[in-house]
């Protein structure tokens, strides 16, 4: 349970570190890199996890999947608070809009 935790506090960190939603002090090009470097890193701890049977290191990878759903679903709501925010421009120019359009 233990490296569960330390695993989750670790990826969420790493994404908070390096931003979320938008690159912090960086490019998006190096930030999309940062992303796939993390993901590349996961998959090799997973085949090493599940090859050598390390109890330790899948309790940590858990944690470390969890700690990236927790960022995914904080992007994903900022995204739909984004998209909330545009609807509801659309819908009040729609509403000024006479029956010609203008």
């Amino acid at each position: 349970m233990i490296y569960a935790l330390i695993g989750f506090l670790i990826m969420l960190g790493v994404l908070v570190g390096i931003g979320i939603n938008q690159p912090r002090g960086t490019s998006i090009k190096m930030w999309c890199y940062g992303y796939l470097a993390i993901s590349i890193i996961f998959d090799i701890l997973v085949v090493l996890a599940l090859l050598n049977q390390y109890a330790w290191l899948t309790e940590t990878l858990l944690g470390l999947s969890a700690g990236a759903a927790t960022g995914l679903a904080i992007h994903v709501v900022h995204h739909i608070a984004e998209e909330n925010e545009h609807n509801e421009k659309t819908e009040a120019k729609k509403e000024k809009a006479s029956i010609f359009g203008f």
